[in-house]
């Protein structure tokens, strides 16, 4: 019995060192991005600042009661740093 199991682990061997030696070297796949590192980080740096922009005016026009466009304007917010530096 030992006899045959180790046969037919040599012939396991036998077979797989065939295959290899027939079968063509495999290819190593390299990732091509669809889009460049610096590309992303523009991208993300540029959602970041619409979100803040769309988050001021949905505060400002929907939470606040005032109008939307308000929150764009420099006199707002110079209106809210006058406030918080006491002036």
């Amino acid at each position: 019995m030992a006899e045959l199991k180790k046969n037919f682990s040599l012939r396991k061997k036998d077979e797989k060192k065939a295959t290899d030696a027939k079968a063509p070297k495999k290819t190593w796949w390299v990732q091509i991005r669809l889009f460049p590192i610096w590309l992303r980080i523009i991208m993300v740096v540029a959602l970041i600042s619409l979100a803040a922009v769309f988050g001021a005016m949905v505060g400002f026009g929907v939470i606040g009661d005032g109008e939307p466009a308000d929150a764009l304007k420099w006199e707002t917010w110079q209106h809210i740093l006058d406030i918080m530096d006491g002036k």
